[in-house]
């Protein structure tokens, strides 16, 4: 008896986890890049149509973002992150939104003086990690930028970074003025799963954000953690040269933006 109810628990803790993860949401991060001058029919096209029709077809808007400077796309890039019930919900859903009349005529309208992208979204499906906060839609009552961070790891240290933003680096963050929105990986191995983390920040501002980044990398417990964390795992946890293994993007939300 012992040992059927050993195997039991055995069986249902390894089971529970799968169930949790059928049942939990995915994200999806998507980047459009536009033709010159079209950024404001993009977003106007969003704004008037795209973002209920998404909702009509069960995706989720959760934040649509305009970088801060023209070297990432300010006058042609719009992100922004859908939540779906799962991968194969997302792909029923943009199947449906793809046939869906009303969207079919808004986009016909909006390309009437030209095509609008540039070249196909790029889409990026993502789980949470185990550290992320909830993502909570909210409009702050005071302007504010955020910050989209991708980190690129060398081979095999992606959970040791996990580990170090777990233990010490999302709370330093807030130590220093930074708000944590939330913290994704990669689902799909050519866009980086095993090796990438991608998480977004919000700021009082630009300026703010890199007064906070200045404080924290002097902050004594920052670079005791660094240290100890490349001290157990070889060296650097993200791939060198730094710009490679660690990218930033400020952003901007837009009016119709549910995070703002």
């Amino acid at each position: 008896m012992k040992r059927l109810t050993f195997l039991a628990l055995a069986l249902a803790s390894l089971v529970a986890p799968l169930l949790h993860a059928a049942d939990s949401p995915v994200y999806e991060l998507r980047i459009y890049t536009c033709n010159e001058g079209k950024l404001d029919a993009l977003l106007a096209r969003f704004r008037d149509h795209t973002c209920k029709l998404f909702e009509k077809h069960g995706m989720k808007n959760i934040g649509y973002w305009v970088p801060v400077d023209e070297e990432n796309g300010s006058k042609t890039t719009l992100i922004y992150v859908l939540e779906h019930k799962s991968r194969e919900a997302a792909k029923e859903s943009f199947k449906a939104f793809g046939a869906d009349p009303e969207w079919q005529a808004a986009r016909k309208a909006s390309e009437e003086g030209g095509k609008i992208l540039a070249k196909a979204p790029e889409s990026i499906f993502m789980t949470p990690t185990d550290y992320s906060p909830p993502v909570a839609i909210a409009k702050s009552g005071k302007p504010r930028v955020f910050e989209m961070r991708t980190y690129t790891c060398n081979d095999g240290k992606l959970d040791a970074l996990n580990a170090r933003f777990r233990d010490h680096t999302c709370k330093l963050f807030e130590k220093h003025g930074m708000t944590n929105l939330a913290y994704w990986t990669p689902t799909d191995a050519d866009k980086g799963a095993g090796k990438k983390l991608i998480y977004i920040l919000a700021h009082d501002s630009k300026d703010a954000g890199l007064a906070s980044f200045t404080a924290f990398r002097a902050d004594p417990d920052w670079v005791k953690a660094k240290a100890a964390s490349e001290a157990a795992n070889g060296g650097s946890l993200t791939i060198m040269p730094q710009s490679e293994g660690v990218k930033s993007v400020y952003m901007k939300a837009t009016d119709f933006s549910p995070i703002q």
